[in-house]
């Protein structure tokens, strides 16, 4: 058996194979709402025999999403309406996650499709928040920066959205510290210039995404796995610049992992805008290695997986514990179902689909 389909057990957790969905954004709810479409679209995936569909990143409070359009947990009215599509991932075998998040000063955004920029409040925007009064870019509005009474009561915001997150049946829950959110924004000193507890030092400017990553493994239950996702670099490192980098990322992981953290998903960038990304097959599998052995915690690898036999190579060579598809999974929601038959290993297709898999 490929070890790509052997599986992987985290707690009481039991993931039929090694490849997850990654979280990935579809800019389709109303008032943070998901619909019919986030249930087909987590549903087929599901179905197309992935271990653990993810579902994108859902934000705490209304200012806290990327778009107008992004989905959010923050009332019961969204709890609700995640239910059906927890229950769906569940009964068509695979594990059922959410990523949670807040977009800090890159939210208030329009879609992908419409160029991505930044809306103003005459534009359906809203006022951003952030570490310190610093923007994205110069495209983007001026952020407020949080006071220690905002942040936390951000962190309070976490803990009430895992715990519709846990009602509406999720099973696991990954906390979203990348990409150059808010989370991101913290530890990153290019973004977070605070003279507080929140900033300077690694341990200050740590010190968020780990109260807050510890207010979640503290509430969600023993037996089901917390991951947080981080940027394990800024891609400044060559500019002679104070910036985030894996060494940081190596530390961090290694206070999550003594407060509980199962997983690490690992990917990278998102903070500076134009920085140089050497974007190609495999190219943030590195630092799910670098983490995996040096922090001695469970890693995902992401970012330009495309191919069974490359997901196998990742495995079989200690790079990481499981890969997580993005893209890949948008152009191929059966992706795993192709992979079983390239890697010749045998898995259980759905009784629906039984004659597909006989030819």
């Amino acid at each position: 058996m490929a070890k790509l389909f052997t599986e992987f057990k985290l707690r009481e957790t039991v993931f039929k194979n090694r490849i997850f969905v990654s979280p990935m954004c579809q800019y389709s709810a109303e008032d943070g709402i998901p619909n019919h479409w986030h249930l087909v679209n987590y549903g087929s995936r599901a179905v197309g025999g992935a271990a653990l569909v993810m579902v994108e990143a859902t934000a705490i409070n209304p200012e806290g999403r990327i778009t107008p359009h992004c989905t959010g947990l923050w009332s019961d009215k969204h709890t609700e309406a995640f239910k059906p599509i927890a229950d769906f991932i569940k009964k068509n075998g695979a594990v059922a996650g959410i990523q949670i998040g807040h977009a800090g000063r890159k939210a208030s955004s329009d879609m992908p499709w419409n160029g991505g920029g930044f809306l103003p409040k005459t534009q359906g925007g809203w006022q951003t928040v952030a570490p310190s009064a610093l923007p994205a870019s110069s495209a983007h509005g001026a952020p407020l920066a949080l006071s220690t009474d905002d942040i936390k009561s951000i962190s309070q915001q976490f803990l009430d959205t895992a715990k519709r997150a846990l009602e509406a049946g999720f099973d696991v829950i990954e906390l979203h510290s990348a990409h150059g959110y808010l989370l991101h924004e913290f530890l990153s000193p290019i973004s977070n210039q605070r003279t507080d507890e929140y900033g300077g030092s690694l341990e200050n400017r740590c010190r968020l995404t780990l109260e807050i990553a510890k207010v979640l493994r503290d509430f969600w239950p023993q037996d089901k796995p917390v991951f947080v996702r981080i940027s394990v670099t800024d891609w400044m490192e060559n500019t002679g610049q104070q910036s985030w980098d894996l060494a940081q990322s190596i530390q961090l992981s290694k206070w999550l992992k003594e407060i509980g953290i199962d997983l690490i998903d690992c990917s990278s960038g998102g903070l500076v805008l134009d920085a140089t990304i050497p974007v190609g097959a495999g190219y943030q599998t590195q630092f799910a290695e670098a983490i995996r052995k040096e922090a001695g915690i469970a890693t995902s690898a992401v970012g330009m997986i495309t191919e069974p036999v490359q997901a196998e190579h990742i495995l079989m060579t200690g790079q990481a514990d499981v890969v997580s598809l993005a893209r890949e999974m948008l152009r191929d929601p059966y992706w795993p179902l192709r992979a079983a038959k390239e890697l010749e290993a045998d898995i259980t297709w759905p009784l629906q689909y039984q004659r597909a898999k006989r030819t």
